[in-house]
């Protein structure tokens, strides 16, 4: 049953290490607001990960269907929310001190980063091809999905860890203008990639 887990963790990793605008969110939260605000921007996304998960490992083709019958009106929130944090991130200031981490800061971080990845159902086609691959299309018993699912979880989790963690060592070196040039960057690319989203529903 141990297999279980750690092909879940497997999968889980791989699939949350490329880098794309959750990627460059939470690097961009790490900078401003250190592991903390990273960590729980990533948290959100690997609950993201793992809902999706249980949907490939329990073969739940219903809910699959419908994400899927849905994915234009998801795809066209998910564009919107991420033009909407382009914006935001391209305008805002650097803080002149780093502010406390307060649990509505944490909380917002995880469920906008949650939001941002559930309105990606494509997300799923990306799970049932990888579980295919590794031999898991027919994953037998509630127990093993459990730990499947389970591990998508840690596996994603690690990822964010390690990568908010990263960014955030280099936070004490970072100046304000360094922070602003960071925040125009991170938000011209949030923004192309909301763009994007939104393009490929007009221009299919």
């Amino acid at each position: 049953m141990l297999n279980f887990m750690l092909k879940g963790m497997a999968i889980g990793f791989a699939i949350a290490a490329p880098v794309g605008p959750i990627g460059v969110l939470c690097i961009r939260r790490s900078l401003a607001g250190g592991r903390q605000i990273g960590l729980a921007t990533g948290l959100g996304a690997a609950t993201a990960d793992a809902a999706y998960g249980c949907v490939a490992a329990f073969g739940l083709t219903v809910v699959s269907g419908f994400l899927v019958g849905q994915r234009g009106w998801l795809a066209f929130l998910g564009g919107l929310f991420l033009c909407y944090l382009g914006i935001r991130t391209f305008i805002s200031r650097p803080a002149e001190q780093a502010a406390g981490v307060r649990g509505d800061g944490l909380l917002s971080a995880y469920f906008s980063t949650l939001l941002l990845t559930l309105t990606n159902p494509t997300t799923i086609l990306s799970f049932v091809a990888v579980f295919a691959g590794f031999g898991l299309a027919g994953t037998p018993g509630y127990l093993a999905g459990s730990l499947l699912v389970a591990g998508v979880f840690l596996g994603s989790a690690l990822w964010w860890l390690l990568l908010s963690s990263g960014v955030a060592l280099f936070r004490s070196r970072v100046s304000s203008t360094w922070m602003q040039t960071a925040n125009r960057l991170s938000g011209s690319v949030l923004f192309a990639f909301g763009l994007y989203a939104l393009a490929t529903l007009f221009f299919r």
